[in-house]
């Protein structure tokens, strides 16, 4: 199992416990309103219970923002191997291209200008 499942798996279940939280802060509006127990001791648990639904979303953002550094991270690793890989490509093609060119050049023979020639190429042959 990858980190990203793991901090989404955990988010899940951070999330879960919110609602149990919330649901116990209805059983406890409930049980205040029937006169069950009184508005202070209701205000008591209630915050409580705030409290730790408080607690457990910020760990929910602090996954969350886990979740897209990691994210990021594997983005910038892509693209750093992309290019290592369009250099390398880059790199053999630069190295057949010098070494076609050397080939050629040694394929050619290389013809020494006549001496007829040279003078011709100069301005004008003398008669």
């Amino acid at each position: 199992m990858g980190f990203i499942e793991r901090l989404e798996k955990n988010i899940a279940k951070l999330e879960k416990k919110i609602e149990k939280e919330q649901l116990k802060i209805a059983a406890l509006n409930e049980r205040c309103e029937h006169k069950k127990i009184t508005k202070a001791e209701f205000n008591l648990k209630k915050r409580r219970h705030d409290e730790h639904i408080h607690a457990m979303s910020a760990r929910i953002r602090v996954l969350q923002g886990g979740i897209v550094r990691e994210k990021q991270h594997i983005e910038e690793k892509a693209e750093e191997k992309e290019k290592k890989k369009e250099d390398k490509e880059k790199k053999k093609a630069k190295k057949e291209k010098a070494k076609k060119e050397e080939k050629e050049a040694e394929d050619e023979p290389v013809e020494e200008p006549d001496e007829e020639s040279a003078e011709e190429s100069e301005g004008g042959a003398q008669p």
